[in-house]
């Protein structure tokens, strides 16, 4: 028996903009509602930066779209929603999740910014959580330390920094950017 006061993820796709900020910064953890701290700007930058580079990307390989905060449904009974940043879909039909506000359609990366302390905790948890329910990598933003993490469902891990180019190898053959320029300032800024 459940219980009843716990949300399932189409209940909470049904008031997500019932909650604060129109529900932009809250997810469903095992059923229960969580608010999540506003990002900072750097946040928003690298968003911005990675929505450049992977559009050029997507463009030029025609091998997928990305999706920005979709709810992405990692645990039935009770429903967990994470809202990564952003998640990268190369199966089914394209664009088919750009209208939704929660799936259960598996992205083949994910990215996750984490830039606030409420976004830091459990980041571990979340990023296996991804690899087993079959996302076939994570690029975890580190916004502290300026550093991109990518994991990957075969267990390899590894870090960028700085200069360091970030290919996108195996799951996005021609994504190319270098770490600095995806935490890059836009130019009006």
């Amino acid at each position: 028996m459940t219980d009843p006061s716990l949300l399932t993820a189409e209940q909470f796709a049904d008031r997500k903009f019932d909650f604060p900020d129109g529900g932009r910064w809250t997810e469903l953890r095992a059923g229960e509602v969580v608010t999540l701290t506003p990002p900072d700007d750097l946040h928003g930058n690298v968003v911005l930066n990675f929505t450049k580079a992977l559009a050029e990307h997507a463009q030029q390989a025609q091998d997928g779209y990305a999706c920005f905060e979709l709810g992405l449904i990692v645990a039935r009974a009770p429903d967990t929603v994470n809202c990564p940043a952003i998640s990268y879909f190369q199966k089914g039909e394209r664009f088919s999740e750009l209208d939704n506000l929660v799936t259960d359609d598996v992205p083949a990366l994910v990215v996750e910014i984490a830039s606030t302390n409420d976004r830091r905790r459990n980041m571990a948890d979340r990023v296996n959580t991804y690899l087993k329910w079959g996302v076939r990598q994570v690029w975890l933003v580190d916004t502290d330390v300026r550093e991109i993490h990518i994991f990957e469902a075969e267990g390899t891990s590894r870090r960028l920094r700085g200069a360091q180019t970030l290919k996108g190898d195996p799951v996005l053959s021609q994504f190319r950017s270098t770490v600095d320029d995806l935490f890059a300032a836009p130019r009006w800024y």
